[in-house]
């Protein structure tokens, strides 16, 4: 379908589809076999400005919005979502800068982002203090000028690897929800390190790690926003950032669908190829119904949510929930179309297959995402 996308949106295509198909598919197998970081690939993604697409011009970026995001990350996840992920993970950690940040927090950070000499990440998940985000347990005391940061934050998508680092903290905790706030942890800050990389199902090419703060001092400036405004900004975040995860399963999708029906069109069983057989060509027909669903969903939540609608929440998990559910299941059906070929790590839909599952799970299950949207409704249907 045509999406009748404009001259600098077809660009952004286009420009993340060569990366996909020059660097990224050549090398997802050795690099999810490894477990390696794809730094090289993100200095290439650099080079293109695609790491300064969500941040301000007079900043070093391109001035972009979500749809745009949207539209690289599609592309990214059509070669590798482990690659994708490390990318997005980035994004995520401006988020609340952009969202919250005064000023001079952008100034200091996100130029470095916009250029690709830094990466970022975002420090939420606790062990527990997953779905349930007001159960964080980390703390930031101020003592004269400095925040002195307390805790362990779990799984966390470019730990190790990114230089700067947005935390939720709790500094009250008698007023609830009220009482948390965002700062900037940097690398090598005294009293931060991060774990050892975790052995994962899938996204490989990612760094995930534990952040561990022990009395980890950083200055008074590194607030974003307000004290206590730190569950707002992370709501937003996650708000803005979800249409990202679903147009990577969007790419799964349709990076799963192309392996499929290439595979169905060579391979002969009772002298033909197994694409004329009906069986094969319903599945494959489901899952392109699925893909273009999928991908007409995505598509116009990123452009709703970019006016900053009411609905917002509702939209966002609408179409995180739709598109990677969609993920896993044509990834699932590619692998069954392959059969024994599909089990097999020399075909990519196996690794489709493990990378599809996470995006059901980080940035809000999807069972939570549907308890959001079933709230939102309630309220709705209550006026």
């Amino acid at each position: 379908m045509d999406y009748f996308l404009n001259e600098e949106q077809q660009m952004i295509v286009d420009i993340a589809r060569q990366i996909t198909d020059e660097r990224i598919i050549p090398n997802r197998a050795e690099l999810d076999e490894k477990h390696e970081f794809p730094r090289a690939i993100l200095n290439d993604m650099a080079q293109a400005d695609l790491f300064g697409l969500l941040i301000p011009e007079e900043f070093g970026g391109f001035g972009g919005d979500c749809f745009d995001s949207v539209l690289a990350l599609e592309q990214l996840g059509r070669g590798c979502i482990g690659v994708g992920t490390a990318f997005a993970a980035s994004s995520l950690g401006i988020y609340p800068i952009l969202i919250s940040g005064s000023q001079e927090i952008k100034e200091k950070y996100l130029p470095a982002v916009a250029s690709g000499e830094k990466f970022a990440a975002f420090g939420l998940t606790e062990a527990n203090a997953g779905s349930d985000a007001s159960g964080i347990q980390t703390t930031a005391v101020l003592d004269g000028d400095e925040w002195v940061i307390n805790g362990t934050k779990q799984w966390i998508t470019n730990g190790g690897e990114a230089q700067i680092y947005t935390v939720i903290a709790i500094t009250d905790r008698s007023k609830g929800p009220r009482g948390a706030s965002m700062f900037v942890v940097e690398e090598g800050d005294p009293g931060f390190t991060c774990g050892p990389k975790e052995k994962k199902m899938g996204i490989r090419a990612s760094s995930t790690t534990e952040l561990i703060f022990k009395d980890c001092r950083i200055p008074k400036d590194r607030l974003i926003g307000r004290q206590g405004t730190g569950f707002i900004t992370v709501m937003k975040t996650l708000d803005s950032s979800r249409p990202g995860i679903a147009a990577l399963g969007v790419g799964l999708a349709q990076g799963a669908l192309d392996e499929a029906a290439s595979y169905a069109k060579q391979r002969v069983q009772f002298g033909k190829p197994i694409i004329a057989f009906q069986a094969v060509q319903h599945m494959l027909a489901d899952m392109a119904i699925g893909v273009e669903s999928a991908r007409a969903l995505v598509y116009q939540a990123a452009k709703h949510i970019v006016a900053h609608p009411k609905d917002m929440s509702k939209v966002s998990s609408m179409c995180k929930i739709y598109a990677t559910d969609v993920a896993m299941k044509v990834a699932t059906d590619a692998v069954q179309v392959l059969g024994g070929y599909g089990f097999m790590s020399e075909y990519p839909v196996e690794k489709m297959m493990r990378d599809a599952k996470i995006l059901q799970i980080y940035e809000g299950t999807n069972q939570i995402q549907r308890n959001v949207v079933g709230q939102e409704l309630n309220k709705e249907y209550s006026k």
